[in-house]
């Protein structure tokens, strides 16, 4: 028996999503699909981490109001970043004032959130949840890597962490909107890797498990989907999770993507690609979400990857774990 599975008989549906980005996300192939953009990376806050709260709030307005909702009519509010013990999340949940439960999968959020949401529904305790994840770049590279004003020159394998806010209204089900049908719980799993520079290649084996698992439990396999989506493994990460795949005896990657790399348009500037727990929720509440209420796509697997670590277990040379959830997602 393959454990982790989620499935979910009442279809929760996504009815609205919120997407924020920073100025440099202009770049971004998908920014013309983004619903906010600021021309100020702090969004004229005072702080990198008070401009990444404004990010989380405005994206969870942005989704409640497509729903001409108001924060006191949601019932939850499940998001998380990737700052110490997820502040910008905690002070933008104290200004939409939404009963909230803070969710730490790293970069994985994206869709752990969105699992949570799809199961506080299915249970009948909730009927309008706001689930999504964030990050700042200038906050995140100064708490895991270095702060930008050292200018440190950073190897191929690095990844860009992405200024941006992605939220979900998850509900229950309603025509003509796509469906949670279910998901699989990542294992976290450490290779032994240590650098903070290559985060890409420690979250591969991961993503390779959790695709596996969710294949094996149910009982589908690539040619099923339209997109199936990885989350932020880049250039680096990506190449090696598909040779994990192919282990496993995958040979049709025609339709694999990742978020990540794809996010600044493969632009070398951006080294590997895009990283963050902002990187996958922009993309998939913008890019797949859409294509998926056009109908485009009508079956999509979406698996976000995270590394567990933090600046403590950095600092001390320990091991980087990492997890990577998955979530499907259709449109009848």
């Amino acid at each position: 028996m393959v454990k982790g599975l989620l499935t979910f008989s009442s279809k929760p549906s996504i009815v609205a999503t919120g997407v924020t980005a920073g100025p440099l996300e202009k770049k971004s192939p998908f920014s013309h699909q983004f619903d906010k953009m600021y021309e100020d990376e702090r969004c004229e806050m005072k702080t990198n981490e008070q401009g990444h709260a404004k990010l989380v709030e405005d994206a969870c307005m942005i989704a409640l109001s497509k729903l001409e909702k108001v924060p006191s009519q949601a019932d939850y509010l499940l998001i998380g970043d990737l700052v110490n013990q997820m502040t910008p999340s905690n002070f933008g949940a104290t200004t939409l004032g939404i009963p909230y439960i803070g969710l730490f999968s790293a970069c994985a959020t994206s869709v752990s959130s969105l699992l949570m949401g799809a199961l506080l529904t299915e249970a009948g305790m909730s009927k309008l949840a706001i689930a999504g994840s964030a990050s700042q770049h200038n906050a995140i590279e100064r708490q895991f890597r270095y702060p930008i004003e050292y200018g440190a020159q950073k190897a191929d394998t690095a990844q860009w962490t992405v200024t941006a806010a992605g939220m979900a209204a998850v509900t229950p089900h309603e025509n003509g909107f796509p469906s949670i049908e279910c998901g699989t719980i990542g294992k976290a799993i450490d290779m032994g890797m240590t650098d903070p520079l290559n985060m890409g290649a420690a979250m591969a084996p991961a993503a390779a498990d959790t695709l596996k698992r969710h294949f094996d439990g149910h009982q589908t396999s690539s040619t099923d989907y339209d997109l199936i989506m990885t989350g932020d493994l880049g250039k680096n990460g990506f190449a090696i999770f598909q040779k994990l795949a192919g282990n496993q005896g995958i040979t049709k990657f025609d339709n694999f993507s990742d978020a990540g790399m794809e996010f600044y348009g493969n632009n070398p500037d951006f080294m590997s690609g895009a990283s963050g727990a902002g990187c996958s929720a922009a993309v998939y509440l913008s890019e797949v979400y859409n294509k998926l209420v056009k109908k485009e796509y009508k079956r999509v697997l979406l698996i976000a990857t995270g590394a567990l670590l933090s600046p403590l277990t950095f600092q001390q040379g320990d091991t980087i774990p990492c997890v990577a959830h998955a979530v499907e997602i259709t449109m009848k």
